[in-house]
């Protein structure tokens, strides 16, 4: 039985959404990307668990969050996309300065939530447009702070339904990213912050956020820092220094406002974004000899 066959005899007992051919655009910031082969969205822990000891092996699987950091392929994803529910957005207090949160909240509402709760370490992710599973994934931060200075464990489960914990000193963090097994899927994190009065949380939230409104472009279709920074130079100089500011393939275009920040103006492809990263990579390493590594991922097929 193929993977659409078997997944439509799941279908039947399932109370989770189980969509075929789904246009994966809708769910992309870049709003671009063709159609997913299976889009699972599993309303609890015991349907994710089933529906992936029925179908390891039968396909490949992505974890799809809040497509703030994905460049979906024209071609679409030939596989299983999962989505979280809004069940795995709780955020809650597990102590007066622990938050578990769940793996689909975004990040900003628990910075949110940890200002409310008057716990600091959290305010970074206000300027996060992502959630927290895939906050953990590629380590996010921002202004000298990222996840892995307020995480202590992670509950995860893998593609045969099994749940395991992962405690962050179990974890090797990397600048944009982390060791962790592709083949997990996060479920829900905890983290620790420090107690500080609202008014200090307050202040480097709107700090943060006024910077953030200075240097970075809003408003537009874009999937943010398009390459990591490399070691002691700025991506956006790198790019910018080669000569690259104003290129554009299509309606993909680089940001006036921050030469990082690669947009869909309208009416591009995913394949013109793609060039594009490509040609400016290229105009990169000719100028300077860095090879500039991607922060966003591409995924998917090309057309």
């Amino acid at each position: 039985m193929n993977l659409v066959s078997e997944i439509k005899e799941i279908k039947k007992k399932f109370s989770s959404k189980i969509l075929f051919d789904e246009k994966l655009s809708k769910y992309s910031w870049f709003n671009l990307g063709g159609p997913a082969k299976i889009i699972f969205k599993p309303k609890n822990l015991n349907e994710l668990s089933l529906f992936l000891k029925k179908t390891n092996g039968l396909g490949k699987i992505k974890v799809l969050g809040a497509g703030s950091n994905t460049l979906i392929r024209d071609g679409g994803f030939n596989g299983i996309i999962i989505k979280l529910d809004k069940t795995f957005s709780h955020v809650s207090l597990l102590d007066k300065n622990k938050i578990i949160a769940g793996s689909s909240a975004l990040d900003k509402n628990v910075s949110k939530f940890a200002l409310e709760n008057s716990v600091s370490g959290f305010e970074f992710l206000s300027c996060i447009p992502g959630t927290i599973g895939g906050g953990i994934r590629m380590n996010s931060g921002c202004y000298e702070e990222d996840m892995s200075k307020i995480l202590l464990s992670v509950q995860a489960m893998d593609f045969e339904g099994k749940v395991k914990v992962i405690y962050s000193s179990n974890i090797s963090f990397s600048y944009r990213g982390c060791n962790l097994d592709d083949n997990l899927i996060f479920i829900s994190a905890t983290f620790q912050g420090k107690i500080d009065k609202k008014s200090s949380i307050q202040k480097k939230i709107n700090n943060l956020t006024e910077r953030k409104k200075k240097d970075q472009p809003s408003k537009i279709k874009t999937c943010g820092s398009t390459f990591k920074n490399h070691y002691n130079f700025k991506a956006w100089k790198l790019i910018k220094d080669s000569g690259c500011a104003g290129m554009k393939i299509g309606d993909a275009y680089i940001s006036e406002k921050h030469c990082n920040f690669f947009v869909n103006k309208g009416e591009a492809r995913s394949e013109d974004l793609e060039k594009l990263i490509q040609q400016v990579k290229k105009k990169v390493f000719d100028k300077t000899g860095i090879d500039l590594e991607l922060e966003l991922q591409i995924i998917g097929e090309k057309s």
